[in-house]
């Protein structure tokens, strides 16, 4: 049995040794090199002074270190928390803080902004991945004179460099390059951790601006791994694609996943995630099975990816998640691609996934017309509560609504989050308990999102709770009018957000990037709004833009756009 994330890279390499587990640009590492190299960081750690629920940083771009650092922090009984690399370095520095972090695993690419989160004094007190050469640079930029430990060479500052407690001080600093870590045990290290124990840790942006830790166990991890790889029915000759970054969410089908059926992991380089064209050579060359990413990659594949001219026979699945698909742009890939079976992956971070949805496959007309999308042919739906999970739809009291009605999504399922880190009162709102008989008491996360049931017996996602605002007197959710201002065929992509007034009302603006080839502005824009929404739902004002500010996971940053149009209002 397995109770161990970890454990999935130890039972693949027993039974595919030199298989590729991840690949990466033009390099690989099997199985069995990774069981090894895991167990050599996990002992680096240890020796390093962590400890069984410390949480340790991964400072890296996207690389096969990616992998070794994951499960190789797991295996030293810590819980990993990623830190996007391209984030601001007080943003990093908070998360550093916050999470109380004292252990960093990174490489020699990142040692300009490792010297100035030293110098933030982020707490830091080993740092794993840098060669000697970049460490003495770090080292000098932080002001410390170089110098090497004299039992285990590790480098130090020159205060208690002669302790057998330098470096465990958060005063002193040591660090590891990847050759060290090499010369440490390939055996698996005995660390006393059980399934219930902290395995990693997700920052999320939070809606005080302030980045919130969603808190993952060994037994959330393994339980969404099992139910991913059931519900795509992954085996080991399956190519997966790692496309998001580490540090969002939807990393851990690949990471968790693809070892626990031995399949290979193919990450995405960043170079590829920019140019569509060169991505879909991408999944041409690397053969791929499983495609996930949320909505935005594939859009852009559809439109700038010239697939009609790629061989992608090897793809069979297609999964995305992370906000709406437009249905006219899921049709087209579904019709470019009618061979690939094509998932909504639907759920918050906090519960990994809670409810999935297939699309029917093409009829021989091309018909997809079976519970496919909401009464008004504008959103897919998000099908089932997976497998092993319950959920109920309230309303703003915490009553259950009649089918049909909308209310909020509350889900109980053992892939959900042990809670947010440090923030306990937002854990008191987050959760919903009852008690049912004998005293057992039922705990539902509080998804935030509204649903419903249709006539069809599938969920349909409405919007976000927090999504939904008053304006002049009326409930409105500004999802339902991005999605009918999409229904315009010279639509490409929009973002609806509200701006207060000078009075504090909120006004409802909207901003389009418009396909090239269809003429369109802003008037007809909203006369097609004006057709299809009650009059309180049209915009103010509807801007044509070229691009949008986006998130480092490709979603559309509606704050930054938000913030700039409040600033154009009060300029």
């Amino acid at each position: 049995m397995l109770y161990k994330i970890f454990q999935t890279v130890d039972q693949s390499a027993l039974r595919f040794p030199k298989k590729e587990a991840f690949r990466f640009r033009n390099e690989s590492i099997s199985y069995a090199d990774l069981a090894s190299w895991t167990n050599q960081l996990a002992h680096a750690l240890l020796k390093s002074g962590v400890q069984s629920g410390d949480r340790v940083g991964i400072y890296l771009n996207k690389s096969l270190e990616c992998a070794v650092a994951i499960h190789g922090i797991m295996k030293a009984g810590a819980a990993y928390v990623p830190l996007d690399p391209l984030a601001p370095l007080d943003r990093i520095a908070g998360i550093i803080q916050d999470c109380a972090i004292t252990h960093l695993v990174t490489h020699d690419a990142k040692r300009r902004q490792v010297a100035r989160l030293m110098n933030l004094k982020t707490g830091l007190s080993c740092i794993i991945g840098l060669s000697e050469e970049a460490s003495e640079d770090v080292l000098r930029a932080i002001g410390k004179p170089v110098n090497k430990h004299p039992t285990n060479g590790q480098l130090v500052n020159s205060q208690n460099a002669n302790s057998q407690d330098a470096g465990k001080d958060r005063n002193d600093w040591s660090v590891l390059s990847w050759a060290d870590v090499a010369a440490e045990s390939t055996t698996l290290p005995e660390v006393a951790i059980m399934e219930q124990d902290l395995a990693y840790i997700i920052y999320t942006s939070g809606s005080t601006g302030t980045p919130k830790g969603i808190m993952h166990t060994h037994a959330s991890g393994l339980a969404y791994a099992r139910m991913a790889a059931a519900l795509y029915e992954l085996v080991p000759e399956d190519r997966l694609s790692n496309f998001p970054p580490l540090h969002f969410d939807q990393s851990t089908f690949d990471y968790f996943s693809g070892p626990l059926v031995g399949a290979t992991t193919v990450i995405i380089p960043e170079e590829h995630t920019k140019l569509p064209a060169s991505l879909s050579q991408l999944i041409e060359d690397e053969r791929l099975t499983i495609w996930y990413s949320v909505p935005f990659a594939l859009i852009q594949l559809l439109l700038r990816g010239v697939l009609q001219e790629r061989d992608l026979s090897s793809l069979r699945w297609i999964i995305y998640g992370g906000e709406p698909f437009p249905v006219k742009h899921l049709k087209a890939i579904q019709n470019l691609l009618p061979q690939v079976r094509i998932s909504n992956n639907f759920g918050p971070a906090e519960t990994n996934q809670c409810a999935y949805y297939t699309l029917p496959v093409l009829t021989s007309s091309g018909s997809t017309d079976e519970a496919t999308t909401d009464e008004g042919g504008e959103t897919i739906s998000i099908g089932h509560i997976c497998p092993n999970m319950s959920a109920m739809i309230v309303d703003e009291d915490d009553h259950s609504v009649a089918v049909g009605e909308a209310g909020e999504l509350l889900v109980r399922t053992p892939t959900m989050m042990q809670g947010y880190w440090n923030r306990p009162e937002r854990n008191a709102r987050a959760f919903y308990q009852r008690e049912v008989q004998g005293g057992l008491v039922e705990r539902y996360y509080r998804t935030g999102d509204l649903v419903r049931i249709g006539v069809d017996g599938l969920l349909y996602f409405l919007g976000r709770k927090d999504r939904q605002i008053k304006s002049r007197g009326y409930r409105i959710e500004l999802d339902e009018i991005e999605a009918a201002l999409l229904t315009h065929p010279g639509v490409e992509e929009c973002a609806v957000f509200p701006v207060p007034d000078a009075e504090g009302n909120n006004l409802i603006r909207a901003v389009a990037i418009l396909k090239p080839e269809i003429e369109a502005n802003s008037g007809v824009l909203l006369k097609h709004l004006g057709q299809r929404l009650p009059a309180y739902a049209v915009p103010v004002s509807l801007d044509v833009v070229d691009a949008f500010p986006r998130t480092t996971s490709n979603k559309i940053d509606r704050r930054a756009l938000q913030r700039a149009a409040m600033e154009e209002r009060t300029a």
